[in-house]
């Protein structure tokens, strides 16, 4: 189980711009994170990786508390939307990078490397580099680099937002299935709420810094009457 639990943050050069979240997810889940720009999605999830200092409250994985620990210590691997990917190295190495800084794999990770590029659809392709990719390859590859870090909790801030609906549709599917049989916590951060009806079984709405709804994601997007739900998904 992952569970935050009032957490507090406050960016000070702005007036009444306290943030606080409580929320919880469960293995084998991807939970959705809408709600409008500038709302804290993003906030919430350097958070949690440990980018932001939270001021107050906490964040456990299976009832540890991880809030004190640095980025590099929590059990856990983020995708962006910018896949973040080594430009001048192959597909291999950059997923290999995951495992280990220096590149100094045991046969047995190597293994993990190739299973996980085979899973992602990326086998035969491991030689290429990043800009002989196409924009959904990168996204596996990013996707690939995560998995093999076998972290229990996966943030994926925006990573399909710059993909047509058809290859979205394609990578959502593709990530619900390895969160399942890895058995990992995700928590996806969008601004499609299709994206979420398709994803995910419950959905949490962020306004102003709060998590001012959580609910099966259906309900939640039909809820009429939030206003503030109601005025995110009337502006798209």
């Amino acid at each position: 189980m992952f569970k935050i639990e009032q957490l507090s943050f406050s960016y000070h050069q702005q007036q009444n711009a306290e943030m606080l979240f409580d929320l919880d997810a469960k293995p084998g889940e991807i939970l959705s994170i809408i709600g409008p720009s500038g709302c804290g999605k993003s906030t919430l999830l350097n958070l949690i990786a440990g980018f932001l200092p939270a001021q107050s409250g906490h964040i456990s994985i299976d009832n540890e508390f991880i809030e004190n620990l640095s980025p590099a210590q929590r059990p856990l691997t983020m995708v962006f939307q910018q896949h973040n990917l080594f430009p001048h190295l192959d597909l291999y190495t950059n997923v290999a990078l995951g495992i280990n800084p220096s590149l100094k794999l045991s046969e047995e990770q190597k293994n993990e490397v190739s299973d996980a590029l085979k899973k992602l659809g990326l086998s035969g392709l491991e030689k290429r580099k990043p800009g002989q990719l196409s924009g959904g390859q990168r996204q596996r590859v990013a996707l690939a680099r995560a998995l093999v870090r076998h972290h229990k909790v996966l943030l994926l801030d925006e990573p399909f937002a710059a993909l047509g609906p058809a290859l979205r549709q394609e990578l959502i599917e593709l990530l619900k299935s390895l969160v399942q049989q890895k058995s990992m916590i995700a928590l996806l951060v969008s601004h499609q709420p299709d994206d979420a009806l398709q994803a995910s079984g419950r959905t949490a709405f962020i306004h102003q810094g709060r998590v001012c709804a959580i609910d099966e994601t259906a309900k939640l997007l039909n809820n009429t009457d939030n206003k503030d739900i109601r005025s995110y998904l009337g502006s798209l």
